[in-house]
């Protein structure tokens, strides 16, 4: 048992410091555990050892632990078609007097989704659409970054799927004897808390947050923009469109820089103005913007020569792939920059004369040079030394680049195109999924497997795509853990911790003991991760239960209470940026530090905690 809890210590200081990677202290732990149970073996009544590596290694199989990274696919899979980005569009307004209740919709919005998926894609969507609507409104994104974040955690307080966490602590309960809790067994609390919260995230946060958009700008400077060209079919959209108070509202967050209209060029100002069929018009748009365009027109950024190359050779790979090669290009196709070097051959070359299409393999979309407006065709430009390319291609032909010495490709700059055309059968399958979990027609651990398939299935994501989203940080930190909380268990450590607790002076009643146990698990969730802390203290809390003399008259089987409190301690990952994943996505968009999630967290973490005493009275009947 004291080899055990001073492991445990010894894994908490680990995650702490991070001197040490997570899947380090993760990996080392399990090999100490597995090592010591080897040499002292700890024999039950019938001989068989407790400590040996079938029982140690058991939670890497644990079903829970395989539903979560199901869950994780899934939500790979509605990013990369971005199946909710219609959803969360509907919120943005030009009106700047309802741009607060559009921000308000877009939070009741992210916070009633992350009940049933996984919060880190809901936060990835939302988190551009925020910002735009903080830039229209003249906003600090600084003071709806973490509000964003914290009704996500919020929102996963309500249901089972809600959050991995919820899942695991379940998953603990079955392999110590207990009854797994259920889909909605604790929608009610779980909804209590999560008004509470979010009334408090909304009249308090942005008020305690502080205003550095100005530092930022200063900073980082404007997001870079590329200069690009579009060519307008003749049955397309645009035609007819005009500008109106300097901007064509259909080319949004672009800015047109001139357009060639036969042999004739127009400049700015447009007033008045109608685009025509044919017209080749010379914009600048950012990264984000360029890729939005590219993936609900495809061939909208090309030139017909080049859409005639990308046309043919995909017929080509239909022809040697088969049917499902039409998904397979549009997965595989991948945007990345790429810098012209000093000693390039193709310094003083125009785009049209180097050929990239034909020579690479990869189509340029657009050229960033500096702080320089280049008004002129894209095609005629000259290329020079520090010139970035917004190139498109295949992910193997794009990785073939690195090894020309004539550009650099940026590292960090490569990023899947979305597929939006497969968002339907996204959200179709997503829905299935959940329906079908949460009326008990399928186990979560078979639902979310079977989801996850038919996402690869489907051509929603590929193999590799799925792979990657699947986070080997929580599948060591959760497996290692669990074989903790086994060794804890089986030595008597967790129980010796739950006497401890009960020794505290004044927690003579079920009550007290709730109350402290939340508190002790809000504050451990903000130092540790809410999955490790979830199942460090859901053995803890198991003992707890069993150590207390209850009232006959309760309603609620005390264990069920219990495990609630670890389930709620552990989601009021609020405090600090480590706590919680999402919290890590805001950081950077919000500019914030350490000491902006104290100063917001800290304060609704004590709102939780006195909102849960009331629950745990009034409700439970404790």
């Amino acid at each position: 048992m004291w080899f055990c809890l001073a492991l445990t210590v010894c894994a908490i200081l680990a995650f702490v410091r991070e001197k040490i990677p997570l899947e380090v202290t993760s990996i080392g732990l399990l090999t100490l555990l597995l090592l010591f149970g080897q040499i002292f073996p700890l024999e039950d009544a019938n001989g068989k050892n407790l400590l040996d590596a079938v029982n140690l290694l058991a939670g890497f199989s644990n079903p829970s632990l395989i539903a979560v990274l199901a869950l994780l696919v899934m939500g790979q899979g509605i990013i990369q078609t971005d199946a909710l980005r219609l959803v969360i569009n509907i919120f943005m307004v030009r009106n700047k007097k309802l741009i607060w209740l559009s921000i308000i919709g877009i939070f009741i919005f992210v916070m009633t989704v992350s009940a049933f998926m996984n919060n880190t894609p809901l936060v990835i969507i939302a988190i551009p659409v925020l910002q735009a609507l903080a830039h229209s409104a003249g906003m600090s994104q600084s003071r709806i970054m973490i509000p964003l974040s914290y009704v996500a955690i919020l929102g996963g307080m309500t249901t089972l799927i809600g959050s991995s966490t919820n899942l695991l602590v379940s998953s603990s309960m079955t392999e110590l004897g207990y009854e797994p809790l259920k889909f909605f067994d604790f929608v009610v609390p779980g909804a209590m808390l999560a008004g509470v919260g979010f009334i408090y995230v909304i009249l308090f946060v942005p008020r305690i947050l502080p205003h550095r958009s100005t530092m930022a700008r200063d900073l980082a400077g404007d997001e870079k923009e590329f200069v690009a060209e579009l060519h307008v079919a003749e049955d397309s959209k645009l035609i007819g469109a005009e500008c109106q108070e300097g901007e064509f509202s259909e080319l949004h967050n672009m800015k047109v820089k001139m357009i060639q209209r036969g042999g004739h060029l127009i400049l700015p100002p447009f007033e008045g103005y109608k685009i025509e069929s044919d017209d080749i018009m010379i914009v600048a748009a950012t990264r984000v913007t360029l890729i939005d365009l590219l993936s609900k027109f495809p061939g909208f950024l090309l030139s017909e020569e080049e859409a005639q190359v990308i046309e043919k050779r995909n017929q080509e790979e239909a022809e040697e792939d088969g049917p499902a090669s039409e998904t397979t290009t549009a997965e595989t196709r991948v945007l990345a920059e790429i810098m012209i070097t000093p000693a390039s051959r193709m310094i003083d070359m125009s785009l049209d004369h180097v050929r990239f299409h034909r020579q690479f393999g990869t189509v340029v979309l657009g050229i960033q040079r500096r702080a320089r407006v280049v008004r002129r065709r894209l095609g005629r430009i000259r290329l020079e030394s520090g010139d970035v390319l917004l190139v498109t291609g295949k992910r193997g032909v794009v990785d073939a680049l690195r090894d020309n010495s004539d550009f650099i490709v940026l590292s960090g700059s490569k990023t899947d195109l979305p597929v939006p055309k497969k968002a339907p059968v996204a959200a179709g399958i997503f829905l299935s999924t959940i329906t079908l979990a949460a009326t008990g027609v399928l186990s979560i651990p078979v639902a979310a497997i079977a989801g996850a398939v038919m996402m690869i299935a489907t051509g929603c994501l590929n193999i590799r795509q799925a792979t990657r989203s699947i986070d080997r940080k929580i599948f060591l930190l959760v497996g290692s853990m669990l074989a903790l909380g086994v060794s804890l268990q089986a030595t008597g450590g967790a129980r010796y911790i739950a006497e401890l607790i009960l020794s505290v002076p004044m927690a003579d009643s079920p009550l007290v003991m709730v109350s402290l146990l939340f508190i002790i698990v809000a504050i451990t969730t903000n130092i540790l991760t809410n999955n490790a802390c979830a199942i460090l203290f859901t053995p803890i809390a198991l003992n707890l239960a069993g150590s207390l003399d209850v009232d006959p008259a309760l309603d609620m089987d005390i264990a069920f209470i219990f495990a609630l409190t670890v389930v709620f301690g552990a989601n009021c990952s609020f405090a600090s940026p480590i706590g919680y994943q999402t919290n890590l996505l805001v950081m950077g968009p919000g500019h914030y530090r350490f000491r902006d999630f104290l100063k917001a967290g800290v304060p609704l973490v004590i709102v939780l905690w006195i909102t849960y005493i009331f629950i745990a009275k009034y409700y439970f009947g404790l």
